[in-house]
Formats: structure tokens, sequence, C-alpha cells
């Protein structure tokens, strides 16, 4: 192998890697950009969701909406970078949807963030439909 075929041989290597940076790593992109990690949990009376969200402003980059028995968490998340002649940009958005629980006061819905963890509670009323058995009409 001569030199210049080593040298073309190193350029198409760097090129690939140059290509791959332009890709999402998974494991250097903000947790925000990859999905949401929440827990969910019946205490007592409510219904809690806890979504790890770091990082974010809630009054603008945070949004809770419940609508048909549906708990949606939306983020969106835009950083920029700049060090000297280089600059890079990350943005991304993520939506994560809880189906609520039988009996869930959906006017009640109370959302706080506190150190990075959003924290939906949803009351739960003590009247939860209960499955009952239905009788069929049969005609011939």
């Amino acid at each position: 192998m001569t030199t210049l075929q080593r040298r073309d041989g190193r350029r198409q290597l760097a090129d690939l890697f140059e290509w791959a940076e332009g890709l999402p790593n998974l494991f250097t992109m903000p947790v925000t950009m990859r999905g949401v990690r929440i827990e969910e949990f019946t205490e007592e009376d409510k219904y809690v969701v806890r979504a790890e969200l770091p990082g974010l402003d809630p009054a603008k980059d945070i949004k809770v909406e419940v609508a048909n028995g549906m708990l949606t968490i939306s983020a969106t998340r835009q950083q920029e970078e700049h060090d000297g002649a280089r600059s890079e940009f990350h943005y991304g958005a993520l939506t994560r949807r809880v189906l609520l629980p039988d009996g869930a006061d959906e006017q009640a819905v109370v959302a706080k963030y506190t150190a990075g963890i959003l924290e939906v509670t949803v009351p739960l009323s003590a009247k939860a439909a209960e499955a009952r058995s239905i009788t069929i009409d049969h005609t011939d």
C-alpha cells in the first residue's frame, strides 16, 4: 500500500466520522430530546405522574393538557452553544401521553415543576365507574 493510498483511506475514514458527528448521539443528547422518563402511581385519592424534564423553563417549554381521559405532556428544548469560531444548535420536541384512571377529575388537575421534575396530580373521585353486566336483547 502506497502512502497516497493510506492517506486517501484515512481521509475517507475522517469523512465518515465527520458525517457521523452530525447525527444525533443518544448518549450525549440531553434527556429532554430523547424522551420523557416518567413514573406514575396512585396515592390515596389522587393519581400522580412525575416526569424528568431537567433544564427547561416550565412557563415556555412545557405544556400539560388533559382531554378525553388522556394526560399529554409536551416539551421543547432549544439550546445554542458558541465556542469561538464554532457554534452548535440543539433542538428537540417530545410528547408523552398517559391514559388517566377511571374516576379522574379532569377539571382539577394540578401541575408543579421543581428541580427538573414535573409533577402532575389528578384527583380521583370516589364514584369511579364500576363494571356492570349488560343484558343482551335477543330477537329472532
